[in-house]
């Protein structure tokens, strides 16, 4: 097994499931997702090996985008598409041209965030636009997005590459939405769940559903599993702003308070703003002067999600999603996957990245 996949499989979810069931005492749970992580691994190889063969060269563009998948990452939306088609028929070729797709996709926002975000860690290592700068950035992300919908196409289900496009122009408005709230302090939340559903959220529920497809399930049990992934997109970011506050930042690979560097207000600091008046005042100074990077708003926001409780509210957000998330599963044909698809989701509020 290749370096970059061993490393894939070393730190996709099953692991992280698999260390906290052990940490938590509960050896009969760590079991069980030991099983199901094994079972699974060579789907998650194939998709490694489909993602180590794409056409390489020596321009910076290819070099960029090569840089970031070489770093591994989660895999959790290749994941998510081989478990549906595992609720149906099982991981076959479509199946895995789809696995596929939603990484190049996903990753392919990754490079593009990166330099509007004018980021320079991804996933523990320097990010693509440092080493290749931005410009080669912007085209490997283009190319990565050109290559994930030639593999949807390729796979005769129409249907997903429609609903690919649609999911394409939701995750542009929720970027154009972020990026008009920027450095803005506003009122209430409504506008955060529509960057999210957009953002992230939108990619969870084709990727559950493209799963469903290749996996040959009826229209209905296709439907259940996109509401899944709808809650469990929501619950990833939500727990993605709680660590990028008080995570532990070196496993995580990136710079605490980064959100907030690039003036962006997530969950736990919405919910501290509402419930501290003086730490809105102390952002929108902040945010206004374009200076969030000074370390004493960092220990005010430190100490205003502690006296507010905004992190433990995310968290029981984050947990209160994924229970709906799991019960949508109930209606699902039993078996390994479903179990899998609910330990998935769990697995959402327990991460440290």
């Amino acid at each position: 097994m290749s370096l970059t996949i061993d490393r894939a499989l070393r730190d996709d979810t099953m692991a992280t499931l698999e260390r906290v069931s052990a940490e938590r005492g509960a050896p009969e749970a760590a079991t069980r997702i030991a099983d199901l992580r094994a079972w699974i691994a060579g789907d998650l190889a194939e998709v490694e090996s489909e993602l180590a063969g794409i056409e390489r060269g020596d321009d910076p563009m290819r070099g960029a985008a090569m840089h970031l998948l070489r770093q591994g990452g989660k895999r959790l939306r290749p994941m998510c598409v081989a478990l549906a088609a595992r609720v149906g028929t099982g991981f076959d070729r479509r199946a895995r041209d789809l696995a596929v797709a939603a990484e190049l996709i996903h990753d392919a926002t990754l490079l593009h965030d990166d330099v509007v975000d004018l980021g320079d860690l991804r996933r523990g290592a320097p990010a693509a636009r440092v080493i290749y700068g931005n410009t080669a950035s912007i085209f490997a992300g283009d190319w990565l997005l050109v290559e994930g919908i030639t593999r949807i196409r390729r796979t005769g289900f129409d249907d997903l590459l429609d609903r690919s496009l649609v999911v394409l122009r939701q995750m542009l408005a929720g970027e154009a939405l972020q990026l008009a709230m920027r450095a803005k302090v506003p009122q209430g939340t409504e506008a955060y769940f529509q960057v999210v559903e957009g953002k992230t959220a939108s990619l969870f529920r084709w990727a559950l559903f493209a799963g469903a497809r290749a996996g040959g399930l009826r229209e209905a049990d296709c439907a259940l599993l996109e509401g899944y992934g709808a809650k469990l997109g929501v619950a990833f970011q939500v727990m993605d702003d709680v660590l990028d506050l008080v995570g532990d930042h070196a496993e995580m690979g990136k710079e605490a308070f980064s959100d907030l560097r690039e003036g962006k207000l997530t969950h736990p600091l919405m919910v501290a703003v509402e419930r501290d008046p003086r730490l809105r005042d102390l952002l929108i100074e902040a945010l206004a002067e374009g200076d969030a990077t000074d370390p004493s708003l960092h220990r005010a926001v430190s100490a205003a999600l502690r006296s507010t409780g905004a992190a433990d509210e995310s968290r029981a957000l984050a947990q209160r999603l994924v229970r709906e998330a799991v019960a949508t599963l109930h209606a699902l044909p039993s078996g390994r996957a479903r179990d899998a698809l609910a330990d998935v989701a769990v697995s959402m509020v327990d991460r440290r990245k």
